[in-house]
């Protein structure tokens, strides 16, 4: 009996030693496995975290009107700037002890392996949240044990070196939550329509139920589902003393209103701005050493949504209903600030933007610019040239070109050039190069930002030459501001996914190195352009803006342009600077009336309403030019007997000598003179208001 006793103990110690052993042994295999993974850990170092977010722009009063992004659409925000409720819905729903695990859930790790286990095959997961966003970041959404063991090691990984908030705040950044949206953020705005950090307690327990199935519980796709996951995702932030019965009472009561739908239109808003946008704000990030490719910038850009809007509509009223094309774009003089550009009728059936890709024949827009050049090369407002049929010789003789006025007549005697732009003569501009000169030309061009190829022919004074829409106006544009010149320039200030701000305008004062126009030369063309919409210069042809003089509320300076397939119209108040191309993209004839009536109406409408309700601005003379009240016919200062009658800004210099010279007015005229009745024909205003002496219905006064 005792041996046996003695074996029985015998055999306990051995059985004791052997656990220990095997305790030992798996203790130090765990330990290895630990160690091993640490070393790993740290060998490998801290997994990126970083993933593309979206681009956001702005318009210059800081709402939103776009985004770009590469895959996702997502914008990135910090913890502390989204609603509170949202990472308590979060942790009650998805991960209630992710401050107390190191990355896994071991009871729940328990519970789904048993079965998984039964059913054979993945069914369930208890992946944490530290799981979820290593899932989101690196691996596929496949339920597979290799994928299962991938997400381990991250977690692992991703829990060794960083902190738990960095971890909360990723993956509510990268969550998916259905219709394209990836993060709260972007959730936030498109379902409710306001950032993440304004949602209330029911917003965000609605929010926060989305990501279990996005096809299941959106409220976009089953608004039942959706509601029915919010009571739960409530009832389990009540149940852990997240948030008070009263206040989960008031959150189902809430009557919660989606705005997709103004999401959705924020998406169209200028689509071919954006585009522009988003290239000057690569040019600027890749001078400053940065790529816009790393994407979360916030880009405040000069569009003026109200500007924009009004484009849409009048070009949507007036663009006929076949192929025309249509380029559209408005800027601010002071700043070169562009406040609307529509690039063509549809962006989602042509993305080209025919403002800044289309070059095109200006036709007679042209000839201001050819005229700012006469100016410099000593030409006035009163210098005459006989407008009639002539044959130009140019290229040493061997090549002949004969110019023809709209409707195929002539003056057929002298006109000033002040009328010759009025009525947009053909033969005046066509002679006015030929005494210039094309490098004049070419320099007057090239100072005003007008890229093109100045051709030695007499047709480039009539817009042969292709260009851009864009450096048009932008030309113009340097004219309305005195001279100045001002950058086409579409964004304001870029800011980087951590809000430093890497670009932003300098709003520098102009001084005379800023000039490409004297401000004489540049005011004096300004008042000459005011003449398309004065009856007064009417001749062999209208005045070329008389079909919209009826809706004209205040003083317009502009010119027009007409080729066989184009139709341009650039001008400006003092303020705003608008240009207008129609054409068709292969370059077909413009035939129908319609095509043709739609440049000036377009320009004209939207001058109109987006003054409405501002006073007309006179365009106010700088020193050194006078005005002077002229005889249209013949450059003489006006009396009371001429018939045509019109205030003419000169430089002091070319201030007429004489009055009018039709003998039949000689005894009149000297009467007059004797009687002083004309003394205050030349009007010295530097600085005047010149408007004073004709009211603004002289200009547009039924004939």
């Amino acid at each position: 009996m005792r041996r046996a006793d003695l074996q029985n103990k015998k055999r306990k110690r051995q059985k004791l030693r052997s656990v220990i052993w095997y305790s030992i042994v798996a203790l130090s295999a765990l330990c290895t496995v630990l160690l091993a993974l640490r070393i790993y850990a740290q060998i490998l170092g801290p997994p990126s975290l970083a993933v593309s977010q979206a681009t956001v722009f702005l318009d210059r009063n800081g709402h939103s009107i776009g985004d770009r992004f590469a895959e996702q659409r997502r914008y990135w925000v910090k913890l502390e700037e989204m609603s509170p409720f949202i990472s308590d819905a979060i942790l009650a729903v998805e991960d209630q002890e992710f401050y107390e695990h190191n990355g896994f859930d071991y009871t729940r790790i328990a519970s789904a392996l048993l079965k998984d286990v039964k059913a054979m095959r993945k069914v369930e997961g208890a992946s944490t949240i530290t799981q979820q966003y290593a899932r989101n970041l690196y691996l596929t959404h496949d339920k597979t044990w290799t994928r299962k063991a991938k997400e381990a090691l991250y977690a692992y990984r991703m829990e060794t070196f960083y902190e738990k908030e960095e971890l909360l705040e990723g993956y509510l950044n990268t969550v998916y939550f259905g219709h394209g949206m990836y993060g709260v953020e972007a959730a936030s705005r498109f379902y409710f329509g306001k950032p993440s950090k304004d949602l209330t307690l029911a917003e965000s327990a609605l929010l926060i139920s989305i990501p279990k199935g996005p096809s299941i519980y959106s409220p976009l796709i089953n608004e039942e589902n959706a509601y029915e996951r919010q009571n739960i995702v409530l009832s389990l932030m009540e149940s852990q003393d997240m948030v008070t019965s009263e206040a989960v009472r008031r959150a189902r009561d809430e009557q919660i209103v989606l705005k997709n739908e103004e999401w959705k239109a924020t998406k169209t808003v200028a689509p071919y701005f954006l585009d522009e946008a988003w290239s000057e704000a690569e040019r600027i990030l890749a001078k400053k050493g940065r790529a816009i490719a790393e994407g979360g910038w916030t880009i405040e850009t000069t569009l003026n949504t109200q500007h924009q809007k009004v484009a849409e509509e009048v070009v949507a009223d007036w663009m006929p209903n076949d192929k025309l094309e249509v380029g559209f774009v408005s800027m601010e003089p002071e700043t070169g600030y562009v406040t609307a550009l529509i690039g063509g009728r549809s962006y989602t059936e042509s993305p080209f933007n025919r403002v800044t890709q289309a070059k095109r024949q200006p036709g007679s827009t042209i000839k201001p610019l050819l005229y700012a050049a006469a100016l410099e090369e000593g030409f006035s407002p009163l210098t005459f040239l006989e407008s009639e049929r002539t044959i130009f010789t140019y290229d040493d003789g061997r090549s002949q070109y004969e110019p023809k006025n709209v409707n195929g007549e002539f003056a057929n005697h002298p006109i000033s050039l002040a009328q010759a732009l009025a009525i947009s003569d053909n033969i005046y501009a066509v002679k006015t190069l030929e005494k210039v000169g094309y490098k004049p030309f070419e320099s007057i061009l090239e100072r005003l930002g007008v890229k093109t190829t100045v051709q030695e022919t007499p047709s480039m004074a009539l817009g042969t030459s292709e260009v851009l829409l864009k450096d048009l106006t932008g030309a113009f544009n340097k004219i309305a501001n005195g001279g100045f010149n001002q950058e086409f320039r579409t964004v304001l200030s870029i800011r980087d996914s951590h809000g430093e701000v890497v670009f932003e305008v300098d709003p520098k004062e102009r001084d005379e190195e800023d000039r490409v126009m004297s401000a004489q030369d540049s005011f004096i063309l300004t008042h000459l352009m005011t003449g398309m919409f004065d009856p007064v210069f009417n001749d062999y042809a209208p005045a070329t803006g008389l079909s919209i003089r009826g809706k004209q509320t205040r003083p317009y300076a502009a010119k027009s342009g007409t080729t066989i397939s184009d139709q341009v119209l650039v001008g400006y108040t003092p303020t705003l600077t608008t240009g207008v191309w129609n054409g068709y993209d292969a370059g077909k004839q413009l035939q129908l009336a319609e095509d043709k009536q739609a440049t000036k109406n377009i320009w004209i409408d939207f001058m109109e309403r987006v003054h409405q309700g501002v006073p007309a601005e006179p365009f106010l003379p700088p020193k050194g030019v006078t005005g002077v009240i002229v005889d249209i016919e013949t450059g003489g200062l006006a009396v009371s007997a001429c018939t045509k009658q019109r205030l003419i800004y000169v430089k002091k210099e070319d201030i007429p000598k004489r009055l009018c010279t039709d003998p039949k007015l000689q005894k009149q005229l000297l009467e007059d003179v004797k009687s002083n009745e004309d003394a205050d024909k030349v009007i010295e205003m530097e600085g005047d208001d010149p408007w004073s002496l004709f009211p603004f219905s002289f200009f547009r006064n039924d004939d």
